[in-house]
């Protein structure tokens, strides 16, 4: 380690007297050089200096390290959403523009309502109900142009399978009619052979799963000679399905499957 030297000047007297050394016999000041080594402050009080401003160092990298890995996760998670959202308006243009049926693919694993909100399972102005999306057309036409109408939005007249959609789709016409009689047009017709019920989709009617009126069906050829051969609902009560005239002009209900996001 440096030093510094220090030279310090001592003055000192020598009083005459009998001493075993010779000395001047005159009382004269003697100088004598003295050499004092100063060393520096210890290490030991830089080293905790050192020490504090490496701890403060370390401290202040770890949160500089937390502060980006929380960042690198929020882009994650924004950059997942974003992607998510472009696959499912891909999936729709593409639909749009060939004009096929949407595939039925697994439902992505998170949570109903934020699936819902990314991805509607229906359509504005179709209803989502047990996996089915529902459209109560106001406009009146032939049973056969309101099959037109739905199979240009990618659906079908309804094919009622179970009492629960019955019930379901019934109740949804109590606050559609105009008035008390008005019905609607259903996926159901005997056109191709008398008496012999098919849905749109071909599947036979099951005769244990019917919800026909009082006396219905009765085929009257009042309106049209060729008879009644295609059937509508829409009373309050649950039985409502009545035969008419499929040249009648009356609203419908439409029906497709619900969509899924890629």
């Amino acid at each position: 380690m440096d030093e510094t030297e220090v030279l310090y000047n001592i003055k000192s007297t020598r009083a005459g007297g009998n001493t075993e050394v010779a000395t001047p016999c005159t009382d004269e000041p003697t100088y004598s050089n003295v050499n004092y080594s100063e060393t520096q402050r210890p290490a030991s009080s830089r080293r905790s200096g050192v020490t504090s401003e490496r701890v403060a160092l370390l401290v202040l990298s770890a949160l500089l390290a937390a502060a980006v890995i929380a960042l690198g996760v929020t882009l994650y998670e924004n950059t997942q959403t974003k992607k998510l959202l472009e696959e499912c308006e891909a999936k729709h243009l593409s639909e749009d523009l060939s004009g096929t049926e949407p595939s039925k693919v697994e439902q992505p694993s998170q949570p109903p309502s934020v699936r819902d909100e990314i991805c509607p399972r229906c359509e504005d102005s179709w209803e989502p109900h047990g996996g089915k999306c529902y459209f109560f057309s106001s406009v009146r036409l032939s049973w056969t142009q309101s099959r037109t109408q739905c199979k240009s939005m990618r659906g079908d007249l309804v094919v009622i399978n179970n009492r629960e959609e019955q019930k379901f789709l019934q109740s949804r016409l109590m606050k559609k009619m105009d008035y008390p009689e008005e019905k609607f047009w259903i996926g159901l017709t005997d056109s191709k052979n008398e008496d012999v019920w098919l849905w749109v989709d071909d599947t036979q009617l099951d005769p244990r799963l019917t919800f026909w009126r009082h006396y219905e069906p009765n085929n009257r050829k009042g309106d049209n000679p060729d008879g009644e051969n295609c059937v509508i609902m829409g009373e309050e009560y649950l039985m409502s399905w009545i035969d008419k005239s499929c040249k009648s002009s009356l609203k419908s209900i439409c029906e497709k499957p619900e969509e899924a996001c890629g």
